[in-house]
């Protein structure tokens, strides 16, 4: 799934492919607010994103998608 995270004080954002699930970004994303702290997603290719959580301007997850095979539409 696509994840967009926008940090403050900057006009780009970050946007990875992960495999982890909505929930548990969410749930990362809480914890990471809560205790003031940082907030941690690792990719698909095993990269680790780091953003203090007082940084983060806001956090966009696209939903699941399945990968298509071939040129047509179904």
């Amino acid at each position: 799934m696509e994840v967009k995270i926008g940090i403050k004080g900057t006009p780009r954002e970050l946007v990875l492919e992960t495999e982890v699930t909505a929930d548990d970004i969410t749930t990362a994303l809480k914890a990471a607010i809560a205790d003031n702290g940082i907030f941690a997603l690792a990719d698909d290719k095993g990269r680790q994103v780091l953003v203090p959580a007082d940084k983060l301007a806001y956090l966009e997850i696209g939903a699941p998608e399945t990968r298509r095979v071939g040129f047509g539409a179904m």
